[in-house]
């Protein structure tokens, strides 16, 4: 019986409106517990039956995400054409023809607002007069979707901006057939005076299987590890550090002598480094915030560039967070009322 009453299960949120007992959560948590042990031993035979079926169903529900990743695979090589020529229309590589830069945007002008009409003809007419010379392909193309980007815009410091005017690219790879699921982002930049590395690396390691200690918590797809890469910085040009000079006075001999060392600051940059991909369960939070970074490079900002360029997909992402929060309330509310109506007499 002790054994049966430690077992309690995480307390809940909300209140009881309908029912209430003097009883601690506690308690009334392992009492449940205790009203399955009393069902009759035939019953249990068959919830145990039923809860074999549940693990078979997570074991089949994992396999399908793994086909999903099979698929994602698949479809990034049918992409991948459109995003190279992205890239080099992006750096100048290449100049699109007249007929590929056919676009509706009489139409969009009209759907501007008279004030916006304008602001744009004088930013227009200012970038015309700015440069005699016509710019190289779509200048600061991933810099401006960094700044525009809210996620991106925290992480961006101020030193890490000459940096990124020189990033190029941005692409995933998702793993070889037989090999453990995981994507890597890549970063490319050209030759620059900060580092010699021509491709940044970001690997987010994944597993599709259900835990053998809590297989029905699985939910798909989740976050074991990622591994940054050893940034090759030039002397003196290491933007995730800075120099710091002290005074120390001799206890001895009185004499004083300035000291500098190297002590972290805040840069974009971090999110390569490589000590960062090996914090385990111990900081799971960090984890999750790291896994969310890279999800939204992946999901969103990689396909989708010219939009979070021009602004477009922003709008999207606003929507998409609104509904997310109106359903997140309306999950609260009814885990409240279901709570409420809880009545710890009915066996489960």
């Amino acid at each position: 019986l002790s054994k049966v009453i430690a077992f309690v299960f995480p307390q809940g949120k909300g209140g009881n409106k309908h029912f209430q007992s003097d009883k601690p959560e506690g308690f009334l948590q392992a009492e449940r517990t205790l009203n399955f042990h009393l069902l009759p031993k035939t019953v249990k035979r068959r919830v145990y039956a039923l809860k074999r079926l549940q693990l078979q169903s997570a074991n089949i529900e994992a396999k399908f995400y793994e086909e999903v990743h099979e698929l994602e695979r698949k479809y990034a090589g049918l992409y991948q054409p459109n995003f190279d020529k992205r890239r080099d229309i992006v750096a100048g590589a290449v100049e699109p023809t007249d007929e590929e830069c056919e676009w509706q945007s009489d139409r969009e002008e009209e759907e501007l607002a008279e004030d916006l009409q304008k602001k744009a003809a004088l930013e227009e007419k200012q970038a015309d007069s700015a440069g005699a010379d016509d710019p190289r392909g779509v200048p600061e193309f991933w810099l401006t979707i960094f700044k525009r980007v809210d996620m991106l815009a925290e992480m961006l410091q101020e030193h890490d901006e000459p940096i990124l005017k020189h990033l190029q690219d941005i692409t995933v790879k998702f793993s070889e057939p037989g090999q453990p699921m995981s994507f890597t982002l890549e970063f490319y930049f050209e030759p620059n005076s900060y580092f010699s590395n021509t491709v940044l690396t970001k690997v987010y390691k994944m597993k599709s299987e259900p835990d053998a200690e809590d297989p029905f918590s699985f939910e798909g797809p989740e976050i074991i590890d990622c591994e940054g890469c050893k940034i090759d910085w030039h002397k003196g040009k290491d933007v995730t550090v800075r120099i710091v000079k002290k005074k120390q006075k001799h206890k001895g001999r009185g004499t004083v002598r300035t000291v500098t060392k190297e002590v972290p600051q805040e840069s974009f940059f971090n999110f390569f480094n490589p000590e960062k991909g090996k914090r385990k369960c111990d900081l799971d939070f960090t984890l999750t915030t790291d896994f969310e970074i890279g999800h939204f490079f992946r999901e969103r900002v990689i396909p989708r560039a010219v939009l979070y360029f021009t602004g477009e997909a922003l709008e999207d992402d606003e929507s998409v967070r609104l509904l997310s929060c109106v359903i997140q309330d309306l999950d609260d509310e009814g885990e409240e009322e279901d709570e409420g109506d809880f009545d710890p007499t009915v066996s489960i």
